[in-house]
C-alpha cells in the first residue's frame, strides 16, 4: 500500500525536475523528460523501502506477547522505536 499516488508522485518528480532545470549549477545532459522520469522511479523505490520498513515495524508490534492498541501511546512509541532501528539497519 503505497501512501502517495502514482499521480501524486507524478507532480512531486516533474516538480524536482523543474526545479533542478531552473538551477544554474546544473546542466542536463539527458531531456526534462528523461529527468522527470528517473526523478519518478527514484521516488517509487524510496517509497517501496518506506513500505518495507514500515510493515517490518509493525510486525514486531504484532510479534509481543500481548496485544497492543494501534492508535495506542505504547503502539505510537513503539512504533517509532522499530521504525527507526529498520532505518538504521539500511544505514539511512
Amino acid at each position: 500500500m503505497s501512501r502517495l499516488s502514482r499521480d501524486k508522485v507524478n507532480v512531486v518528480a516533474r516538480a524536482v525536475a523543474e526545479g533542478l532545470a531552473q538551477m544554474d549549477d546544473i546542466e542536463f545532459i539527458e531531456d526534462k523528460n528523461t529527468i522527470r522520469l528517473e526523478v519518478r522511479r527514484l521516488l517509487e523505490e524510496l517509497l517501496k523501502e518506506e513500505e518495507k520498513i514500515d510493515a517490518a515495524a509493525r510486525q514486531k508490534i504484532e510479534s509481543q506477547r500481548r496485544t497492543i492498541t494501534e492508535g495506542s501511546v505504547e503502539w505510537d512509541i513503539l512504533y517509532r522505536k522499530y521504525y527507526n532501528e529498520e532505518v538504521k539497519k539500511l544505514g539511512i
